[in-house]
């Protein structure tokens, strides 16, 4: 016969358990990174498989469009086309125009980097972190703190690679910062992620700063991880308060986040100093200029979980060049 009233374990030791499980867990954090590595390889096939209805109903849909839905895409097209061949002519005479400065100065010329397009197989719908996943991984030569871009500005970086895929993070997550810089009088500040896709803050900006709604902002090439020159947002609304040391700025990524599709990852250039992880041979198909990307050290992992000690960890430039600025956190991953 069971008794009525059973007692079971008092919360006292409910509690101390739990106390002691979340700190060896902590203690065993970095030790559990080649564990979340062979897992995210592991289940890789499965983010493929999830995709396959996605994939059969764009097909669907391409087989089924109506002639008059191709007619108007087309003719769409012809107009971007256009648009853009003459932006090209115009784009083609600056390039000109700049070598021949860079010839005249004695400046080396920046030489076009290796890019791979990828495909976006998921998005996090987790409004505390914003992350995407593509169908590269360490296979195809990607590696972790590797830029992303898509048609209008940057998207954020790769911040775990396991074989088949790798993770990004948005730059509108709360714990990625980008050094950027104004267009219009080169003012160096940091952006920083808000947890919305269609804002992100200029955080510690002095009121004294020339900086005004509209101003475009660029990547700086500080802290060796995306080159130099790509554009991020556009400032929206810039407060000063009284009794406030600093000014909040907003901006907006020129980027679409809330609908990436395919995404375009950047290599640095040979010449620009970064050193890369060890990585496969990748077929000659990918690579956009040349082949004679530099070996690897222990810089920067080649794959797996990334805490968010390492994630901040800018890639280190060779002793040749020191730097002579400080390097601003580039990203925090929890």
């Amino acid at each position: 016969m069971k008794p009525i009233f059973v007692r079971g374990i008092s919360n006292q030791f409910r509690l101390t358990l739990a106390i002691i499980l979340s700190v060896a867990l902590l203690v065993a954090n970095h030790r559990l990174d080649p564990v979340r590595q062979s897992l995210s390889s592991f289940f890789s096939p499965l983010q493929y498989l999830a995709s396959v209805p996605g994939v059969a109903l764009d097909w669907s849909s391409e087989s089924f469009a109506t002639r008059n839905m191709l007619a108007l895409q087309n003719k769409e097209l012809l107009r971007q086309q256009l648009l853009m061949s003459e932006r090209l002519q115009r784009f083609e005479h600056l390039r000109q125009e700049n070598e021949r400065l860079r010839a005249l100065l004695g400046s080396p010329a920046y030489l076009d980097s290796r890019k791979m397009v990828a495909e976006v197989l998921e998005v996090a719908s987790d409004p505390f972190h914003h992350y995407a996943v593509l169908n590269h991984g360490s296979r195809s030569g990607v590696f972790v703190g590797q830029p992303v871009v898509d048609a209008q500005g940057v998207v954020g970086q790769v911040v775990q690679v396991s074989e088949i895929t790798s993770r990004v993070l948005l730059l509108s997550d709360v714990s990625h910062g980008l050094p950027v810089r104004i267009t219009r009088n080169d003012v160096r500040l940091v952006a920083n992620g808000t947890g919305e896709l269609d804002e992100i803050e200029l955080r510690h900006v002095a009121k004294s700063t020339d900086i005004r709604v509209g101003d475009l902002l660029v990547t700086s090439g500080l802290g060796n991880r995306f080159p130099e020159g790509y554009p991020v947002a556009r400032v929206m609304e810039v407060l000063t308060e009284d009794g406030q040391s600093y000014a909040r700025v907003t901006a907006q990524p020129l980027a679409a986040l809330d609908r990436i599709r395919y995404l375009l990852l950047i290599w640095p250039s040979p010449d620009s100093g970064v050193t890369l992880p060890s990585q496969p041979t990748v077929p000659a198909a990918d690579h956009s200029s040349s082949d004679n990307v530099s070996k690897a050290d222990s810089a920067v992992p080649a794959g797996g979980s990334v805490t968010s000690a390492e994630a901040s960890k800018p890639v280190t430039a060779p002793a040749t060049k020191p730097s002579t600025e400080a390097t601003p956190p580039v990203a925090e991953v929890h």
